[in-house]
This record gives structure tokens, sequence and C-alpha cells, in this order.
């Protein structure tokens, strides 16, 4: 078969690695792609949003499935050129995706199917939106709407917080359009964690969760990012808990898709808490999550091209995970997720140890491998425990030589 894979980050990266390990593939190919992908697929320079020419170029190389990463080209419809030209996707149409683009159509699809999520109200009005926040007192969650890449959530400790966070999204229009009507809600209490599902309309097979880290800096300060390390699985969530997330969110959020007409084949992703009440969605994704994707795929003992043939047929892929554990620490450019420089070298990129590198903002240029992005590299590693594959996945970062211009965490699944 030959296969698109659509995006330029580290979830990309990631997909592509899994799908170089299938011998039912016979060409590869990345648009854009980025220096990592570049070593296991043909990359084309077509920009994820380009879908005319997206279209045309798996028409033109007989693509058989394309496979899209990012979320920005799902609420701008590929998914629904690529089925009007009866070209085979795995991805929601731009009506299913809705539910990632838009925090308010995802909390008002909540509530009418009961599935459990904070307090919330949402708001144009900037006044409106600060007298509600003094009535309910802080912590509270200030959300832009639309798509704001992991940076428009504002966890408020304090009422002024909140109120500043308002002006910004409201007044100051620091998201543009994606920040015209904003989400605020109750702070919930817990420990968060990801679930993942490959979905075909009211078929879910979960994955196993993930945790991620949102908070720039080590002991979580610093802004939100779009994440700067995770692991998988996670030993603090049990199974019964697992089972009620499928049962209670997942499936109830793919059959209430089904009702309303927006029928969902690709990733669902459930950003969630664990509360005193249960778990509790945060958010919803209708993508791979990255940096999630990064340590949860290398546990996938399945063929990844199998697993989606088979979902998109309606059949259960039997998914199997290795009984191990995956880490990975997120290399960042100095200033992410707010102003950085890009073009920086990255001159050794070759680990010392079991680890494994995934590319998240790189680039080929004449001098090299260079830096293309705000969070540039994960290092990863799997081990027998949680702890074995993070000691690991550290010790493999401090073999690459990277300069003073990039940054991580040093505490990733070490809480």
């Amino acid at each position: 078969m030959n296969i698109l894979v659509v995006g330029r980050g580290g979830r990309e990266h990631s997909i592509v690695m899994n799908l170089a390990e299938s011998n039912t593939i016979n060409q590869l190919y990345a648009a854009p792609g980025n220096g990592g992908i570049a070593e296991m697929a043909t990359c084309v320079e077509i920009s994820e949003m380009d879908i005319d020419r997206l279209v045309g170029f798996a028409k033109e190389n007989t693509i058989d499935l394309t496979i899209v990463g990012p979320e920005n080209p799902l609420l701008a419809g590929i998914a629904n050129r690529f089925q009007e030209e009866n070209l085979a996707i795995f991805a929601p149409t731009k009506e299913a995706a809705l539910l990632e683009g838009s925090k308010q159509f995802a909390k008002t699809f909540m509530q009418n199917y009961d599935i459990p999520t904070a307090e919330h109200a949402s708001f144009t009005d900037a006044d409106d939106a600060k007298k509600y926040i003094e009535a309910k007192g802080a912590p509270i969650v200030v959300k832009a709407d639309g798509l704001a890449a992991g940076k428009g959530v504002v966890v408020a400790e304090t009422e002024k917080e909140a109120i500043d966070a308002v002006d910004d999204m409201l007044v100051n229009k620091a998201f543009a359009e994606a920040g015209a009507t904003i989400v605020i809600e109750e702070c919930l209490i817990g420990k968060e964690f990801s679930l993942m599902a490959f979905v075909h309309e009211n078929n879910v097979y979960p994955m196993i969760p993930a945790r991620d880290h949102k908070r720039a800096y080590d002991d979580d300060q610093g802004p939100n990012t779009g994440g700067m390390g995770a692991y998988a699985p996670v030993p603090d969530i049990s199974q019964e808990t697992l089972d009620y997330t499928v049962v209670r969110i997942l499936q109830k959020t793919a059959d209430g898709l089904m009702n309303e007409g927006r029928p969902f084949t690709g990733i669902l992703y459930a950003g969630l808490i664990m509360t005193d009440n249960g778990p509790k969605v945060i958010e919803f994704n209708t993508r791979f999550g990255d940096p999630e994707t990064q340590v949860v795929l290398p546990l996938l003992t399945n063929d990844l091209l199998q697993v989606l043939r088979d979902v998109m047929n309606g059949t259960d892929p039997a998914l199997e995970w290795e009984e191990q554990c995956c880490a990975g620490v997120v290399v960042a450019a100095k200033g992410y997720p707010a102003s950085y420089n890009k073009g920086i070298p990255l001159t050794e990129m070759q680990l010392n140890g079991d680890g494994f590198v995934v590319h998240a903002g790189t680039k080929k240029a004449d001098s090299g491998l260079v830096s293309d992005g705000g969070r540039v590299l994960l290092v990863g590693a799997k081990g027998s425990s949680l702890s074995r594959a993070v000691e690991v996945s550290y010790n493999c970062l401090g073999s690459l030589a990277l300069s003073n211009e990039f940054f991580y965490r040093r505490d990733i699944g070490k809480k």
C-alpha cells in the first residue's frame, strides 16, 4: 500500500516510526514532514493546510490511505474533501472535529449526553465574564473557545489572574478569533490522565492511558505548553476507572456524535482528571495527542496500518500492548511557549543507550539538522517499570550534545 501521513510534528514522526515497521507498505510519504521523518519516509513540500494539493498528490501517487496528525486541517475539512474525491482517509470530518475545535460546543455536547465534566459557562462579553468569576471565586479556569495550540488555557489561582486572562482573550484578542468566545469553568482537583481510542462510528477501541506534563518548568511551574513530556501506562489509574471512562465517556461520545449526524472516524482523545467523584473530561481532542502518542505507540505490538484498516472496516483490531512502560522528555527551544529562535543547529543526534528520539520541530538545512519549532525533540525509552523508563530517558538525553539554546524538564514521570 501507498500511505500518506499529514503533519510535521513529533506525533507524526511517531506514527511514521510505527508504520515503517509494517511489511504491507510500498511507499510511505509525509507532508510536509520534518528532519526525523525524512529518515524513514519521503517528505513532500506540501503544507498540511493545502488541502487541494494534498488531494492532488493522493490521486497522482495512488495513495491507498491518508492519516492526518494535526488538528487544524481537520477543522478545515480535509476529511470531507478526501471523501468527496473517494480517497480513503483516517480522520474525522470537520463536523465531528468540532468536538475539539470549539470548547463551547464540546461543553454543550457533554451536557446534552450526560458526560461528566466541570461546571461551566461561556462568554463573549468581558464584563459578564468578570462578574461570573467574582461570583464563583478562585481557583477557576479560563479557556479560549477555539484552537490555540495548547496555550489557550489559564488555570487561575486568584480572581485577578482570571480577570487578566479574560482581558487578554476578549479585550486584547491574544488568540484572535479562537478567543472571541471564552469558556470559564470550575477548577477540578485531582490527577490528570489521557485516554485515546481508535473510533469508527459506534465502535470504540481504547488504547492504554498516558499522562503528560503541561507546564513549562519543573514542579509544574510556568505557563501551559503543548506538553513537556509524558509516560504510559499510568500506574495510579485502575482498570475499573478505565472501564468506566470507556463506557461513560468515550462510548457515549461516539454514540452522541452518531446521533447528531456527525459520525466519527479517527482518534478520539479524552483529557481527563480523576476527581473524588470519578473521572471527568477536561477536554476532547479529535486526533492523536502530542506528546502522549510518542509514549503510547511504542508499546503497541500490533501492525498500526492493520489496526487502522480493521477499525475502518468495522473489525475489532484486537489491540495488544507490551508489558512495559514508556516515558519521554521534550526538548524545547529557550523561550517556548512564548517567542523563541529557530534554526539552532542540532549536531549530535545519536543516543548512547536504549532510548529513541522523536523529532517534533526539526528540518534539514544546508548546514545539517536545525530546530524548526518550539518543541524540538522528544527523547524516550521503554523499561520494565516507569522509574526505569524515566531513568533511561534522562540518561539518553544526557548523551545528546544540546546547546544552552534548549531546555527540558528534569522531573517527567518522577512524582
